[in-house]
Protein backbone atom coordinates (compact mmCIF):
# COMPACT_ATOMS: atom_id res chain seq x y z
CA UNK A 1 0.00 0.00 0.00
CA UNK A 2 2.84 2.41 0.47
CA UNK A 3 6.60 3.19 -1.35
CA UNK A 4 9.37 1.84 0.30
CA UNK A 5 10.70 5.25 1.39
CA UNK A 6 7.10 5.67 3.19
CA UNK A 7 7.11 3.00 4.78
CA UNK A 8 10.93 3.88 5.60
CA UNK A 9 9.42 7.53 6.73
CA UNK A 10 6.83 5.39 9.15
CA UNK A 11 9.07 3.13 10.46
CA UNK A 12 11.77 5.84 11.93
CA UNK A 13 8.87 8.03 13.00
CA UNK A 14 7.26 4.91 15.15
CA UNK A 15 10.59 3.64 16.58
CA UNK A 16 11.54 7.72 17.31
CA UNK A 17 8.23 7.34 19.02
CA UNK A 18 8.50 4.53 21.01
CA UNK A 19 11.92 4.85 21.86
CA UNK A 20 10.88 9.00 23.13
CA UNK A 21 8.61 6.93 26.01
CA UNK A 22 11.96 6.09 27.62
CA UNK A 23 9.93 2.70 29.07
CA UNK A 24 12.01 0.86 31.72
CA UNK A 25 11.02 -2.47 29.49
CA UNK A 26 12.03 -1.51 26.47
CA UNK A 27 15.49 -1.77 25.09
CA UNK A 28 17.67 1.76 24.40
CA UNK A 29 17.68 1.31 20.70
CA UNK A 30 17.22 -1.69 18.27
CA UNK A 31 13.33 -1.89 19.45
CA UNK A 32 11.31 -4.76 17.55
CA UNK A 33 7.74 -4.01 16.30
CA UNK A 34 5.38 -4.67 13.12
CA UNK A 35 2.86 -2.13 11.86
CA UNK A 36 0.13 -3.78 9.78
CA UNK A 37 -1.49 -1.28 8.24
CA UNK A 38 -5.02 -2.55 6.54
CA UNK A 39 -6.27 0.13 3.70
CA UNK A 40 -10.03 0.48 2.14
CA UNK A 41 -10.11 -2.69 -0.10
CA UNK A 42 -9.28 -6.15 1.28
CA UNK A 43 -6.19 -6.05 -1.11
CA UNK A 44 -4.81 -3.07 0.35
CA UNK A 45 -2.39 -3.53 3.35
CA UNK A 46 1.08 -2.81 4.65
CA UNK A 47 3.32 -4.40 6.66
CA UNK A 48 6.35 -2.09 8.29
CA UNK A 49 8.90 -3.08 10.21
CA UNK A 50 12.35 -1.26 11.80
CA UNK A 51 14.42 0.34 8.85
CA UNK A 52 17.38 -1.71 10.62
CA UNK A 53 16.37 -4.72 10.09
CA UNK A 54 16.95 -4.52 6.64
CA UNK A 55 20.53 -4.88 5.18
CA UNK A 56 21.86 -6.18 1.84
CA UNK A 57 21.05 -9.46 2.57
CA UNK A 58 17.40 -8.74 4.06
CA UNK A 59 16.24 -6.14 1.45
CA UNK A 60 12.61 -4.57 1.91
CA UNK A 61 9.96 -6.18 -1.46
CA UNK A 62 9.17 -3.56 -4.00
CA UNK A 63 5.70 -3.00 -5.34
CA UNK A 64 6.13 -1.16 -8.73
CA UNK A 65 2.40 -0.05 -8.15
CA UNK A 66 2.72 1.01 -4.61
CA UNK A 67 5.99 3.04 -6.03
CA UNK A 68 4.21 4.43 -9.25
CA UNK A 69 1.44 5.70 -7.07
CA UNK A 70 3.31 7.55 -4.10
CA UNK A 71 5.49 9.65 -7.12
CA UNK A 72 2.25 10.53 -8.37
CA UNK A 73 0.73 12.22 -5.33
CA UNK A 74 3.87 14.28 -4.83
Amino acid sequence: MFSVAQKQHLASVLEKAILDLKHPEMPADRIHFHLHVDGAEDWSWADIYPNWTFDAMHIPSVNPFNERNSQQKR
